[in-house]
């Protein structure tokens, strides 16, 4: 078989993700005694803000950059699983080489992410015991990097992620079909790879296409799109909506709450966002698909705000009401056609 080899996976990324000096001293410490305040009062705002309700409270965890890459490894690996099966029958390689090329590949995507990513509301984890999880998580070592590097006020800017991170775990517990949903489109994501005669032919021709209309041959939907079938980008599509929606209100609600309570907001909104535009990581984040995640941000931010501007802040809810009544892609840059719509 060609599976994924996971714990080479495991391993490269975390020589990947790198250490910081600060990581596991007391000031992480400290940080992981304050988190669940800050996500309960977070989850309490953000409830108000949004309209939406979840059960209880979810798990707190400020974990380090190796435990952040074991826990979305683990989720890959039980996402991954039928994918693999399908798979195992079209590689090129020997099993055991197709396995270990993956697993490279997976492991130094995931060790240059957890050098990034602050918080995540974790979703995808399924376990014998609980089911699904419910857990707000901080990768404490690049709080605490960002904190120092720009001279944010640890109090505040440790609140704001909070609420990035309790905006969605409300979208996935407050919305009731949500969480189903998105699944589906992984499972239809994963279900629509099928062996593909002539794959290298076709993408040889569609990248000459694109070189002579002066397009660029991988898109933002990065490698996966250049070697995604139709079925497959369609599918992607939806993915694209689904999170730029997710993204946006996030973002949104982040701001909006921390316009109100925090003195630095608009200085960690500026910093954030010149941070995901770093040029010097524009290359790597188109060539790994990452580019469609960074634009999320900033066109659900704008069809957010436009949808206010149009219809009122109450008439964001109403793509919570079924997945029909979501926002197409096109349709994320054009909230007048969602409004008309669904309205």
């Amino acid at each position: 078989m060609s599976n994924v080899r996971w714990p080479l996976a495991i391993s490269v990324a975390k020589r990947f993700a790198g250490s910081y000096p600060l990581a596991g001293t007391y000031h992480e410490t400290r940080f992981a005694r304050q988190a669940p305040e800050l996500v309960a009062r977070a989850g309490e705002m953000v409830e108000a803000e949004t309209g939406l309700r979840g059960p209880g409270q979810p798990d707190v965890a400020v974990v380090s950059r190796e435990e952040w890459i074991e826990a979305n490894l683990a989720s890959m690996a039980v996402l991954a699983e039928p994918l693999e099966e399908r798979l195992e029958s079209q590689s090129g390689f020997g099993p055991r080489i197709a396995g270990s090329v993956m697993g490279a590949e997976i492991g130094a995507v995931m060790g240059f992410l957890a050098k990034r990513v602050l918080g995540q509301y974790e979703l995808v984890l399924p376990s014998e015991e609980r089911g699904f999880g419910d857990t707000v998580m901080f990768v404490g070592a690049n709080v605490l990097w960002m904190e120092r590097q720009f001279e944010f006020r640890p109090d505040e800017f440790r609140f704001w992620v909070a609420l990035h991170e309790c905006t969605h775990r409300l979208q996935f517990v407050g919305v009731p079909w949500l969480r189903d949903y998105f699944m589906s489109l992984v499972k239809d994501l994963v279900g629509s790879t099928q062996p593909e005669p002539g794959r290298v032919r076709r993408i040889t021709s569609e990248a000459r296409a694109a070189a002579a209309e002066g397009r660029p041959i991988v898109d933002e939907r990065g490698l996966f799109g250049l070697f995604a079938t139709p079925d497959q980008v369609a599918v992607v599509d939806r993915v694209q909506a689904l999170m730029s929606l997710l993204e946006g209100h996030g973002h949104v609600v982040m701001d909006r709450i921390g316009a109100r309570e925090l003195v630095g907001q608009a200085r960690m909104s500026a910093m954030l966002k010149a941070r995901r535009q770093d040029p010097r990581t524009a290359g790597l984040f188109r060539l790994i698909g990452l580019e469609m995640k960074m634009r999320q941000y900033d066109l659900g931010a704008r069809f957010i705000d436009g949808v206010e501007e149009l219809a009122g802040w109450e008439a964001v809810s109403h793509a919570w009401t079924s997945p029909d009544h979501l926002p197409t892609l096109a349709e994320i840059e054009d909230p007048r056609a969602w409004l008309t719509r669904v309205a």
